[in-house]
């Protein structure tokens, strides 16, 4: 709805770019106690809370002579809700220029409501009124030339109302009725419509993933930054797959460390985890080749060696890959592990 005003120096037009999506003072919301007085056909701006909106103002100047215009809104809204925009302020004679009201209020208005008193009321709905005046560009006099009404609708965003019947919907006390269900019910619903995302250890809320990890059979607590502790719930099902074997250590050891997973081609020397086999028979009797294969003492016939090379090799804690091994290793193998810079080439031991 726009509302257009003239005189004999200036034509005035009202455009609001959101209006109400039902008019509390027309149709059947007439009987209702809190339906505000119509202003004549004014235009009405609804606005939400937290999201700007606006009223187009056009200007259009009747005279034979420039003006030199100000705009001004008063009204029974906060000073602070409007702003005022405009091309500039001189308006040529014959000429049209165009305004801008912006009018944005905070994203907890009606929250604030909730510390109103027992026989406070909350206000939403407001008047307001443009004036525009004509300012003498030799001693600064104003006069004022043109004014239009103007309505202010203060309303949440409403879902629940388009699955009415239409006549209903005209209805503005039943749209705000049943944003109270709204407020309550939608929250679940939204919480159903992504609940994929809740059951994904690497999106799901903090203080879900300990429910995640008992869902896994994986440690809720351990010495795991929350970043890591995502992607070892995530990957929980298939370390336990693979345990007891070099891809499953492999794996363990690049989700705690960060270290990239080479390609199997990759030479050992030039892998960032890398997990040698040292197996040796020893001494058999019946099968061993003395001076050979045979050690008598001192042997361990199931050993490996896990070698880890990282840029910054302090930001690796060894006794926690210590307790990563022992826990991935079969009872019986043997290790060592050398943690090494990844462009130098002598190793560190790290006691076992």
């Amino acid at each position: 709805m726009s509302q257009a005003r003239s005189s004999q120096l200036l034509a005035l037009t009202l455009t609001p770019m959101q209006t109400p999506e039902a008019y509390p003072a027309q149709g059947v919301a007439t009987w209702l106690a809190d339906a505000p007085t119509s202003l004549g056909g004014a235009p009405q701006l609804r606005l939400c809370p937290g999201e700007p909106s606006e009223i187009v103002v056009q200007l259009k100047n009747q005279s034979d002579r420039p003006l030199q215009i100000s705009l001004q809104t008063t009204g029974d809204f906060p000073a602070h809700w409007c702003q005022i925009g405009t091309e500039g302020a001189e308006l040529p004679a014959g000429q049209q220029m165009d305004a801008v009201l912006y009018f944005e209020i905070a994203p907890n208005f009606f929250e604030d409501s909730l510390s109103l008193g027992p026989q406070e009321q909350i206000k939403i709905d407001y008047q307001g009124q443009l004036y525009v005046y004509s300012v003498h560009p030799e001693n600064g006099q104003r006069q004022q030339i043109g004014s239009a009404a103007f309505q202010i609708f203060v309303r949440p965003h409403l879902l629940y109302p388009q699955f009415l019947p239409a006549l209903y919907r005209e209805v503005d006390f039943i749209g705000r009725f049943l944003k109270i269900f709204e407020q309550a019910f939608e929250p679940a619903v939204e919480a159903l419509d992504s609940l994929w995302a809740y059951l994904n250890p690497l999106m799901a809320p903090e203080n879900l993933l300990p429910f995640l990890a008992y869902w896994v059979g994986w440690p809720s607590k351990g010495p795991w930054e929350t970043a890591k502790q995502r992607r070892l719930i995530y990957h929980a099902m298939e370390i336990y797959r693979w345990r007891g074997t070099r891809r499953g250590l492999q794996l363990y050891l690049h989700l705690y460390t960060g270290l990239p997973l080479d390609d199997p081609e990759t030479p050992s020397a030039q892998q960032h985890i890398c997990i040698e086999e040292q197996f040796t028979q020893g001494f058999i009797l019946g099968s061993a080749s003395l001076g050979q294969e045979a050690l008598l003492g001192g042997g361990r016939p199931f050993h490996f060696i896990v070698r880890l090379r990282s840029p910054d090799p302090r930001q690796i804690d060894p006794g926690l890959v210590h307790t990563i091994i022992r826990q991935e290793k079969p009872a019986f193998c043997t290790y060592e592990l050398y943690i090494d810079p990844l462009e130098n080439s002598l190793p560190r031991l790290e006691p076992s």
